[in-house]
Formats: structure tokens, C-alpha cells, sequence
């Protein structure tokens, strides 16, 4: 599974380093290298909402104090599917 973040620079601003950060540390820590692809990605047109990330034909919008959360609700249950 293929999980897009937005790093252009108002997603850059809104944190999408720490949130890129939280999901490596967390697809190391499950294991889930194997199944679990990030990669960068630049505007996904919705900056003002928070961090984008892309899951499929899907864009959420990702706060880095919500990362975690976000990793084991939204990501990890996409990747058992």
C-alpha cells in the first residue's frame, strides 16, 4: 500500500516532517515495510486543512499531534484490507 504525504511548502509548514517522521518510526516498529510505501508527494490542493496524505483515491488531512492515531486507525486497517 502506497501512503502519499504532501511536501510542499504549506504542508511543510503545517508539519509534515514530524508526520512523516511519526509514520517511518511506526511502519519500522509494526513491521510493515513490506506493506506499507510512503512517499513524498508536492500539492494535493486542500493546504489549509493540515498535512495531506493520500491513500488511494483518498486525501486526509493529518495534524502532527494526530499522526499516531492516524497510523494505527486510518493506515494500518487500509493495509489488512
Amino acid at each position: 500500500m502506497k501512503v502519499l504525504i504532501c511536501i510542499g511548502s504549506s504542508c511543510h509548514v503545517r508539519g509534515s516532517r514530524q508526520v512523516i517522521e511519526t509514520f517511518t518510526r511506526l511502519v519500522k516498529e509494526h513491521g510493515a515495510e513490506a506493506e506499507i510505501v510512503l512517499s513524498g508527494s508536492f500539492c494535493m490542493g486542500a493546504c489549509s486543512k493540515g498535512v495531506s496524505v493520500k491513500i488511494g483515491d483518498r486525501v486526509y488531512h493529518v495534524k502532527p499531534e494526530d499522526a499516531e492515531d492516524f497510523f494505527r486507525e486510518v493506515i494500518l486497517e487500509e493495509a489488512k484490507k
